[in-house]
């Protein structure tokens, strides 16, 4: 009797389960993505995007949608991006999706999330000899941020929240 009951209960808690996640992946197929464009980058073509000499500044975020602390980190860029775009600075971000997700996945979470900084993927294959192109302890551990201008250049190997960016953001722009 204790078997039957338990069969049902596990019966019934599965069914549930398997609803939701329908009720779900609807919602996210009414998304619309036909607007949003990413492009996608080889390192040697990124590499353009990280060492321009103009009078900007630039935060460089590297990140991606499977990656709990960059998505929490994402509303400081884009409330930085908002609020210095009009003093030079432009914030790129870097997904490090997989090429694959990018229609599934990206393009989804840009919409949902309503991302309005400038977003690519770097396709780099199964090299990632870049990164240390970029900072030579870097292990690829993400998030990471690049902030750069004409006559500075810092690599972070960790998360930020808005004040924090923001205290960063300001020693390059004095």
């Amino acid at each position: 009797m204790i078997k039957l009951k338990l069969s049902v209960f596990c019966l019934l808690f599965l069914g549930m389960i398997s609803c939701k996640k329908e009720v779900i992946s609807k919602e996210k197929a009414t998304i619309d993505t036909a607007g949003i464009v990413v492009k996608s980058y080889n390192f040697k073509e990124l590499k353009a995007l990280l060492d321009k000499k103009d009078d900007k500044t630039y935060l460089v975020n590297f990140w991606a949608t499977w990656c709990a602390p960059c998505v929490k980190e994402l509303p400081a860029f884009e409330k930085l991006n908002k609020a210095y775009a009009a003093k030079g600075v432009e914030v790129l971000l870097v997904s490090l999706d997989f090429p694959k997700q990018v229609k599934r996945r990206l393009l989804p979470f840009i919409a949902e999330k309503k991302l309005q900084s400038k977003v690519v993927l770097l396709d780099n294959g199964k090299d990632d000899s870049w990164m240390k192109a970029l900072d030579s302890s870097w292990s690829g551990a993400i998030p990471a941020t690049l902030i750069y201008n004409k006559t500075a250049r810092k690599f972070y190997k960790k998360s930020f929240d808005y004040e924090a960016l923001e205290t960063e953001l300001e020693t390059f722009l004095k």
